[in-house]
């Protein structure tokens, strides 16, 4: 990389990182405001010069004043999760006394996304929060450069200086784990659609589980989040008398993979055991109430927010934890009836070390 390139490159939140500062002292420094000390701003100033930084229009205009307002981009559909978690941002904001103003889009193109970013930064707000399912949006934003802090949620792939999430990968291997301890040989995956983050590191989760117990990973199938894509796959796996188990990667999929095997006359648990993502209300009302996986959106709303007011304030805040997400175990998992290994002995279903029927916490002891 040029030296002008680095430049270019160069935004206020990697001086001030370099500087060991807040982005707003670079703003004061900047903007040549008092109440910085000279051994800070000669810091500062160091690293402008050792970047080669030239600040944006939206850097120098970087108010001080504080207007606790917050911007909240939402893209994609609807679904549970990044509902849930805005919503709960948008609560954790409230009682901290910050508005929240939102802007939601379908697309998550560049032009789209830079255009609703700017929106909110010209309504003064203090930082932006982007709710990110799909990674095209988290490239999309990569290399803007607002003059206010960025915070993305989103999953672990996603390459962003300020992030928040849950641990999708541990939360995968658990539920592979369950049906592994259950004696089950073939674990099928309903993935996500392949452009998300999260559905990347589900499969991330079901595929080393497997590796670590010599289990062959068969390819995911891949669906849309619908119950409608589910109830499609599950019809296709109900004709592979081979499967007893699937791990599908939300709740909503999983819930049209269990109407779809009940069409076809196969049993679950009895014929194939089935373990959703995301615990959503609905799961302990399937039929049979379904065993899942929590994320605890409510935690990662507010994990979003706390990192914002770190990010707001003069000294760096510590990054929240990784939550890893628990498993809840209902009716729809079950130790297979019979098994052949390759050879043609029987195979005897693995003796579970699970607690009794009901949730159990991520550290595997039941929570209630």
């Amino acid at each position: 990389m040029t030296e002008a390139e680095k430049a270019r490159a160069a935004t206020i939140f990697d001086v001030a990182r370099l500087a060991g500062v807040s982005h707003q002292t670079v703003s004061r420094v900047l903007n040549d405001l008092p109440n910085v000390r000279p051994a800070t701003r000669d810091r500062v100033e160091a690293a402008i010069r050792q970047l080669r930084y030239v600040p944006s229009q939206a850097a120098r205009a970087l108010v001080t004043r504080r207007s606790r307002t917050l911007g909240l981009i939402m893209t994609g559909a609807p679904d549970f999760g990044p509902s849930a978690t805005a919503l709960h941002f948008n609560e954790a904001a409230r009682e901290a006394r910050y508005a929240v103003i939102m802007a939601s889009l379908l697309e998550t193109d560049a032009a789209s996304l830079r255009s609703a970013a700017e929106l909110l930064v010209r309504q003064n707000v203090e930082a932006v929060v982007l709710i990110a399912a799909r990674r095209s949006a988290v490239d999309a934003v990569q290399g803007i450069e607002l003059g206010v802090p960025l915070v993305a949620v989103a999953s672990q792939g996603a390459a962003m200086t300020h992030r928040v999430s849950l641990d999708q990968f541990e939360g995968a291997r658990r539920a592979t784990s369950h049906l592994v301890e259950l004696g089950h040989r073939d674990i099928r995956h309903i993935a996500g659609p392949g452009d998300s983050l999260d559905a990347a590191e589900r499969i991330r989760g079901w595929r080393a589980v497997l590796g670590a117990n010599g289990l062959v990973a068969r390819e995911p199938l891949v669906g849309d989040w619908s119950p409608a894509s589910g109830y499609r796959l599950g019809r296709e796996l109900a004709t592979d008398a081979s499967c007893t188990a699937v791990f599908v990667a939300n709740d909503q999929m999983a819930l049209g993979v269990i109407h779809a095997l009940a069409d076809a006359g196969r049993a679950v648990p009895g014929d194939v055991s089935v373990v959703g993502f995301d615990d959503i209300p609905e799961a302990e009302h399937f039929a049979p109430p379904l065993t899942t996986v929590r994320q605890e959106f409510d935690l990662l709303g507010r994990d979003a927010l706390a990192t914002v007011l770190g990010l707001l304030g003069d000294e760096e805040a510590a990054d929240p934890p990784l939550r890893a997400p628990a498993l809840v175990e209902r009716a729809s998992t079950a130790a297979p009836r019979s098994a052949t290994d390759p050879a043609g002995a029987l195979v005897l279903p693995v003796a579970s070390t699970k607690a009794p029927r009901g949730e159990r916490d991520p550290a595997g002891g039941p929570s209630r």
